[in-house]
């Protein structure tokens, strides 16, 4: 237990030396801050893992998920029949479906005001112990339950007055964490149908996208730091957000919405996987004329057959599986998934974990720390999303949208990578 927690200190250091070394302005660190960031994550990583009774408490929520899950699968069925039950076409008429009533369940929580409660409770925790804005506490909580693109409405009478490192913070959140709508997809994606392993991802995905959001907001202060002399603006008010005239509307939008990104992710999804096939076909035609693929089978005991896009992803993002504590048999492979998931984006990450997993490529361990750290939305399609999205509420802060849009990248990438660290130090 010691050398995984001597491990993640050095991953840690790492990940935090490396945001330091491309801020805007080292000098205006609040290492305050900072430090308070990282006790937040390591006390909730430490409840919510290690105590019984803290475990519990999350496990009721994550059995309540599930009683949603099996609701939204029975609903597919009667739909679809047998293809909601059929591998061969199980992502589209099964997991995509639990999207679309996900998002329905969150709009109707909205309406009734349950979400912004929780979302308050959050908002005043981040807000007391990190000493930042209202605005960037309540979307940073918001973050934890809705999507990158729904959390800035929470905000939206503050946007155009928001500094840069404000914007960043909100932009970093956003890549860092995941939305409630796409929770149940990977609980179904990683879990399979046994009901054991889907409480158990269920409770790593809840537990990851809760500590990403404090990580997210330190990393955030690290790169674009607050102007030490401006004045805080600690309102913690939510507006009223348009979820629905009555409960029938609230539900009808939420919908509506959930089917737009359904299409959204499934679109996505075959798009990137076309163009994934693609590059694979044309490798394969070079390694067999190199004569490689067979050398390639046989270093890899057959877990890569021939020359390919995830063996190069492999072996580039490598250092990075390193960083979060993942041991050396593992670390080309889980390489690949951080490449997967920062390249083309999380559902291609998650989908392949899950094949690694069932085809026992690589251990409990790294399966779990893997699964923390692609817990975020931080892939480069996510850095248009946020600029039309956060651009259609705040026209004239779009310039500084654009100029931070790959930065917040960075730091999404890295808030998850520190969430994977904690996974890391507390999972034996």
């Amino acid at each position: 237990m010691l050398v995984y927690i001597l491990r993640a200190i050095l991953g840690i250091a790492i990940l935090i030396g490396f945001c330091v070394l491309i801020s805007n302005n080292r000098k205006a660190i609040n290492w305050k801050l900072v430090g308070s960031g990282l006790l937040i994550q390591v006390v909730l990583a430490f409840l919510v893992i290690k105590i019984p009774f803290m475990t519990g408490f999350f496990k009721a929520i994550v059995d309540f998920f599930l009683v949603i899950i099996a609701a939204a699968q029975e609903s597919a069925g009667f739909l679809f029949g047998d293809l909601a039950t059929n591998p061969a076409f199980g992502f589209a008429f099964s997991v995509l479906p639990i999207i679309i009533f996900f998002s329905a369940l969150t709009s109707l929580f909205y309406y009734y005001g349950i979400l912004q409660k929780i979302v308050y409770g959050f908002a005043w925790v981040m807000n007391r112990t990190m000493k930042l804005t209202g605005a960037e506490s309540l979307s940073a909580a918001a973050n934890i339950f809705i999507g990158q693109t729904e959390a800035p409405l929470v905000i939206k009478p503050y946007l155009d007055k928001m500094s840069r490192s404000e914007l960043m913070s909100i932009m970093t959140g956003g890549m860092a964490t995941i939305a409630g709508s796409v929770f149940g997809a990977y609980i179904s994606i990683l879990g399979g149908d046994s009901p054991e392993a889907q409480q158990e991802f269920g409770m790593h995905l809840l537990v990851a996208s809760l500590i990403s959001a404090p990580a997210a907001l330190l990393v955030a202060k690290i790169l674009v730091p607050e102007d030490p002399n401006r004045t805080i603006n600690n309102d913690l008010n939510i507006p009223k957000s348009a979820a629905g005239s009555n409960m029938l509307d609230a539900l009808a939008k939420g919908t509506t919405d959930g089917v737009r990104l359904a299409v959204n992710v499934g679109a996505m999804l075959f798009a990137f996987m076309a163009f994934i096939y693609l590059g694979n076909n044309l490798l394969d035609l070079l390694g067999s004329a190199l004569n490689i693929n067979d050398n390639i089978a046989e270093f890899t005991e057959g877990k890569y057959e021939k020359l390919s896009l995830q063996l190069f992803m492999g072996y580039l993002f490598a250092p990075l599986a390193w960083i979060i504590g993942i041991n050396g048999d593992d670390i080309f492979y889980v390489g690949q998934l951080l490449g997967e998931k920062t390249i083309l984006n999380e559902f291609v990450a998650y989908a392949s974990l899950g094949d690694m997993q069932a085809a026992e490529f690589i251990s409990k361990r790294s399966t779990i720390i893997a699964a923390y750290a692609l817990c975020g939305f931080a892939n480069f399609a996510s850095i248009g999303i946020q600029i039309g999205g956060i651009s259609s509420l705040a026209p004239g802060r779009r310039q500084d949208l654009t100029e931070l849009g790959f930065k917040a990248l960075i730091g999404g990438t890295i808030a998850t990578m520190l969430t994977g660290c904690l996974a890391g130090a507390f999972i034996g």
